[in-house]
């Protein structure tokens, strides 16, 4: 045995053998409860499953067991970081089932709310995501501008993260005296920051090279996972469902300017200007769907700007909640709308009664995670957690 080691040293061979490594269910960064079991040949991971359900708290089954408007609390705790935009998701699917319309000046503060939502969910993902990658700096005025957005969705509805302000039949208040001030003033400082955060980690060499040409997703493997959102458009899929999706949710951004965040002949919109794809960089890479966010967090303060106008002079109010006695109709109704995370769905069948006979949801972040184990294959076990960041998941929208 001595001679054949010996023998195998001399000829310069290595005998490895297969790890099983746990990672998570607590680990920073899965951003949440999620196992991930890798199978790795040294620091090649040959294999990564990921295991859900430690967040499951039966949300759908309760949805069935209350009236459609207390389900609005639920959704919250779905995507518990962009509640407000889990708020319209349900609210517009049951407003469809009743065949009830809010009216423009509710509509305007809904495009408005959903749109600070959208930056609220962005900067968390561009924060922690340059934590995970040894990068503090930037978590830190990631979340100081995301406080500052807190403190206007509290001055509005008295909550921080589970919000229940947007709801059947319109919002729970209006806002109040100097709201809008407020939001300009927090717009104005915020655009400087969107610069230094391209600084910190767009265009900074150490970033590009922990994240380009790392986690390559192509065009037609995000279309066969059903990947939606960043991750989709990050892949150069031009599709977003606050243009392309149902008329129903369209409608609610009809006369508003926005471009679509997807790379086009190698470049992204310039409108406003935003820093050029670097040449390491792979279209379905992480660095593309990290830096689809950071450029849909200028476009969300285009829309935000444009809804605070129209809100101004839109006539009407902010409609009223519906009451928990109302009944539902008999029929069903799926409504998908454009999440910071991707296309969140909601099915609501009534029958004729206050409470749902089925409530359902599709969950963006739950398709966007089944591409790990594809992603994941062949790459160093220190790309894992920049593939994982990059697919800005959350556990509340996967478990339900």
């Amino acid at each position: 045995m001595s001679e054949d080691r010996e023998s195998l040293a001399t000829a310069g061979e290595v005998r490895t053998e297969e790890l099983l490594i746990n990672m998570g269910p607590q680990h920073p960064s899965t951003h949440g409860v999620l196992r991930v079991v890798l199978r790795t040949d040294g620091e090649l991971v040959l294999d990564a499953v990921p295991h859900i359900g430690y967040l499951h708290r039966c949300a759908e089954k309760i949805g069935e067991k209350v009236a459609a408007r207390q389900w609005i609390p639920y959704t919250d705790r779905m995507d518990y970081l962009a509640g407000m935009n889990m708020n319209l998701g349900w609210s517009l699917t049951v407003e469809r089932l009743l065949g009830l319309e809010v009216m423009e000046k509710a509509r305007h503060l809904r495009v408005l709310i959903a749109e600070l939502g959208r930056i609220a969910s962005h900067l968390v993902a561009a924060g922690t995501y340059g934590l995970d990658l040894g990068s503090f700096t930037p978590f830190m005025y990631c979340f100081r501008e995301r406080e500052r957005i807190l403190n206007l969705f509290e001055a509005v509805c008295g909550a921080r993260l589970t919000y229940s302000y947007i709801t059947i039949g319109g919002l729970m208040a209006d806002l109040p005296p100097g709201w809008l001030e407020q939001c300009e003033a927090f717009l104005d400082q915020f655009v400087p920051v969107i610069d230094d955060l391209h600084d910190l980690l767009s265009t900074n060499a150490i970033f590009i090279k922990r994240t380009a040409g790392v986690g390559v997703l192509s065009r037609e493997d995000a279309l066969d996972y059903g990947c939606t959102g960043p991750v989709l458009r990050g892949s150069g899929v031009n599709w977003d469902l606050r243009r392309d999706g149902d008329p129903f949710y369209t409608r609610m951004y009809e006369g508003y300017q926005f471009d679509v965040v997807v790379c086009r002949d190698g470049a992204y919109p310039q409108n406003p200007p935003c820093p050029r794809v670097p040449r390491e960089a792979v279209l379905g890479d992480c660095w593309h769907r990290f830096f689809v966010r950071m450029v849909e967090v200028a476009q969300s303060i285009r829309l935000v700007r444009q809804a605070m106008q129209r809100y101004r002079q839109a006539e009407g109010d902010i409609g009223r909640p519906i009451k928990l006695t109302d009944k539902l109709p008999p029929g069903e109704v799926y409504l998908e709308t454009e999440c910071p995370k991707g296309q969140m769905g909601f099915l609501v069948v009534g029958q004729g009664e206050a409470v749902p006979w089925r409530a359902r949801a599709r969950s963006s972040s739950f398709c966007n995670l089944s591409a790990l184990r594809h992603l994941c294959r062949n790459c160093l076990i220190a790309d894992v957690p920049a593939i994982v960041g990059s697919l800005d998941i959350v556990l509340g929208e996967v478990d339900r």
